[in-house]
């Protein structure tokens, strides 16, 4: 029989191309599913035990699972409106729908966030290495206190040595690496915090967790609201959506990259969650990395050993981060500043100059303000919930392709009014927190 006539011969190769490109397509996205949890997953992990604190478990758990679908939902607004479109950026697509003071809007956000995680991550790794208050550093513990392992110098030396190296490389997908290796780090600190509360457990020296919150006084009320900022700022990552999804170059595959990402980083975050709760109950510090300093504060003895580990896993993991939020932040300040020239990877000059002036600029900032606390009240509550609701809720219901179903639209009004309405309350109850405490 002529080979030929049946198609044999052709039909061979083409099946095994085939199967190589489904392969390839698989690790791309996976190499996506990378780069997305690990910028999902940055400093908010540190915080999300204090959420169950303060929310008590039950509603904790399901403002998890709800702001992890609602990302979702925007993710694909906003990835809809990309595909009919021909935006690159995220500031492009609200070009497309807003004009020019849509893009500045989000441009103007994407700063505040990335700049604002950039600084929280340079002040943990200082907490880390050189502590703050009573608290000592692994640096201070291993070699007393001394003046090279002091704050200023040990963010410096991290910034020069590690983060540096990294912020040069010109495209998000040669970070894939690091961004895997950071979520492995993620992983082992939640594992050995489970690790922990399983063995607190079974030896019975936790306290039962709280389910549901307490509210026996209006400060108690208005502290739920606080809670709020930390899980969506935790969830926040629509700056990076695009940059992701151009290199991903395979249609479709980036939806799929966020659904996975999504399922891995709720699950990191409600298991560092309720573990961590489980280990140091009430007692635990809105940086949790605080209380592997002080293990008479928690219901079981922490080996210095396993402090040092959790501390450093968890430092080295906010240094991997560091890069994917830099490239953003790099990317839409130089689009705001020359919005006519060409991107900013072929320009070496240009590249240099920002990426080193942005990298000393949140080396000073880090250095001036100590504490991360208000800066995630200030970014959940303002340029986050714009970033991850209000614009991408905006983007549907503006429908400047006629895609957006009524569905939808409908969804979209419901979470800028939740979006609106929750910054307002969170506004409030820091003001109001603010004021009894300067009362007090």
């Amino acid at each position: 029989m002529d080979p030929d006539r049946t198609g044999t011969s052709a039909e061979v190769p083409l099946l095994s191309n085939q199967k190589s490109q489904t392969r390839e397509n698989r690790w791309v996205i996976w190499r996506a599913v990378f780069n997305v949890s690990t910028t999902i997953i940055g400093a908010g992990i540190m915080s999300i035990p204090a959420t169950l604190k303060v929310l008590g478990v039950v509603p904790a758990f399901v403002l998890i699972v709800l702001v992890a679908l609602l990302v979702d939902i925007t993710v694909n607004f906003m990835l809809r409106a990309t595909y009919a479109g021909q935006s690159t950026t995220y500031a492009g697509l609200m070009k497309e729908n807003f004009g020019k003071i849509g893009s500045l809007a989000v441009q103007i956000c994407v700063m505040i966030t990335t700049f604002g995680c950039l600084i929280m991550y340079l002040i943990i790794i200082g907490d880390v290495f050189s502590g703050k208050g009573e608290h000592l550093g692994v640096l201070q513990e291993w070699f007393g206190i001394h003046w090279w392992n002091s704050r200023y110098l040990s963010i410096l030396l991290t910034v020069l040595l590690v983060v540096l190296p990294l912020v040069l490389y010109r495209r998000v997908e040669s970070l894939w690496l690091s961004s895997a290796i950071a979520i492995i780090l993620a992983v082992v600190f939640v594992g050995i915090c489970s690790v922990m509360a399983i063995i607190a457990i079974v030896k019975g020296q936790i306290v039962n967790p709280r389910m549901l919150p307490e509210l026996n006084s209006t400060s108690s009320f208005f502290n739920l609201f606080t809670a709020i900022p930390v899980i969506v700022t935790a969830f926040a990552f629509h700056f990076n959506v695009h940059p992701i999804e151009v290199e991903l170059g395979i249609p479709g595959a980036m939806t799929s990259a966020v659904k996975i990402s999504l399922v891995v980083c709720s699950v990191i975050y409600f298991s560092i969650g309720i573990f961590g709760y489980l280990l140091f109950g009430d007692s635990i510090n809105a940086d949790i990395l605080v209380n592997f300093d002080m293990s008479s504060s928690g219901a079981i003895a922490i080996s210095p050993i396993l402090n040092d580990i959790v501390r450093l896993s968890y430092a080295l993991h906010l240094m991997l981060v560091f890069p994917l939020l830099n490239f953003s932040l790099r990317a839409n300040i130089d689009e705001l500043i020359f919005p006519k020239k060409e991107l900013i990877a072929t320009d070496t000059k240009r590249f240099m100059f920002l990426t080193l002036i942005l990298l000393a600029f949140s080396y000073i900032v880090a250095i001036a303000i100590p504490s991360v606390w208000y800066i995630y009240q200030f970014m959940g509550s303002t340029s986050n919930v714009c970033l991850a609701f209000i614009f991408p809720g905006a983007i549907a219901l503006r429908d400047a392709h006629g895609l957006s179903p009524r569905k939808d639209k409908i969804i979209a009004v419901v979470m800028i009014v939740l979006a609106v309405v929750t910054s307002a309350i969170t506004i409030a109850a820091n003001i109001y927190n603010m004021i009894i405490g300067k009362s007090s």
